[in-house]
């Protein structure tokens, strides 16, 4: 469980969310973060990764995430920034097993091959596992990237736009995998999403972000309405069922 009470985070002097409190994060749910560039996602993902300092209170599992031992942190929570791997003449294979090894010493070196290989196979990037980063699309090292964080099995993971780069069967395919990983570790995924209508399809819960903090947050289904497109994004848009009856916005224009 992830709680967040009365959190501020700030850049220097400068407020980036404040007083910020949300429901409750249980496990074996997905988390949809979502807002306008500059709302603050990433900072509060950074903040939960214990990257970001911060006054109020942030507990997983009850405990103080800034009180936490780095090494404890790191086994616990698996952070994917917006960054992409750098382009080194490094493998795939070996910049995935690298990341695994660091984080988890505790695995033998036949163990962590085998989670690699597992890794390469669900997300279905074996055929670059021996190519240098270098040679790789942006796609591709995003990929990648993600692969050094699930390879760890945290329970907890934060994903900072993770399929910013890819295209619509790719972000499928990642959004799958995370899925199924969540629910079959009872886990907790935090994902920061730029594009709305993937977030309310695959995301169990939504937390909006806007200029002035929190707009809403709860059940997927219940949280988009025309009103948190307006404060959230100040744009004119409806949510409508589709065939299926899943939500879908749809949008009219930008506001003045």
């Amino acid at each position: 469980m992830l709680q967040v009470e009365g959190l501020t985070l700030s850049y220097g002097a400068t407020p980036v969310l404040q007083n910020l409190t949300l429901p409750a994060m249980i496990p074996g749910r997905l988390v949809g973060l979502l807002g306008p560039n500059g709302a603050g996602k990433s900072t509060l993902l950074r903040a939960v990764a214990g990257l970001q300092p911060y006054r109020g209170t942030l507990r997983l599992e009850g405990e103080e995430i800034a009180a936490l031992q780095p090494a404890f942190r790191r086994a616990r929570i698996g952070y994917l920034p917006q960054t992409l791997p750098q382009g080194t003449t490094l493998v795939a294979w070996e910049a995935v097993i690298s990341a695994c090894r660091a984080v988890r010493p505790d695995l033998a070196r036949v163990e962590v091959e085998r989670l690699g290989e597992d890794i390469f196979a669900a997300l279905g990037i074996s055929a670059i596992a021996f190519r240098p980063l270098n040679a790789l699309s942006g796609g591709q090292r995003q990929m990648v990237g993600l692969a050094q964080v699930l390879v760890r099995r945290p329970p907890v993971l934060l994903l900072d736009e993770p399929t910013s780069a890819l295209d619509l069967r790719w972000q499928l395919a990642v959004l799958g995998v995370v899925r199924r990983m969540v629910e079959a570790r009872n886990g907790l995924c935090l994902i920061a999403l730029h594009d709305i209508n993937i977030a309310l399809r695959h995301c169990d819960d939504l937390v909006v972000l806007g200029p002035d903090g929190l707009i809403a947050s709860g059940p997927a289904g219940a949280v988009m309405t025309p009103e948190v497109l307006r404060r959230a994004y100040r744009v004119d848009g409806r949510v409508e069922r589709c065939s299926q009856g899943n939500p879908i916005v749809v949008t009219d224009g930008a506001l003045d």
